[in-house]
């Protein structure tokens, strides 16, 4: 599956069906640019397992508000549109896909 970008509109849409691993991130943060390879790599691997959505915290300030996204990088992991982990700061593939598989 390809990573997808969700807006303040459609978020809850993205979110509510199966797990959703969403990064908070914004164009100027350099931990987020570095985290950017690994989500592409981390969804190369799992197989429609979970699906993977980039919110630009910039751009939809009421969903990063909702949130209380304070940190960014923050990935929040949704099952079927509740929260269920968070993980602030850069984190490397291998840590993002226990997270995933611990909820599967």
């Amino acid at each position: 599956m390809a990573i997808t970008h969700a807006t303040d509109q459609d978020f809850k849409e993205q979110t509510k069906d199966g797990l959703v691993l969403v990064d908070f991130w914004a164009t100027w943060c350099g931990p987020c640019k570095m985290i950017a390879p690994v989500l592409e790599e981390l969804d190369g691997d799992l197989n429609g397992k979970a699906k993977i959505v980039k919110v630009d915290v910039d751009e939809n300030q009421a969903t990063a508000g909702e949130f209380g996204i304070m940190s960014i990088p923050t990935l929040v992991l949704f099952k079927d549109g509740e929260i269920v982990d968070k993980v602030v700061g850069f984190q490397p593939k291998e840590q993002l896909a226990e997270l995933i598989e611990k909820h599967a």
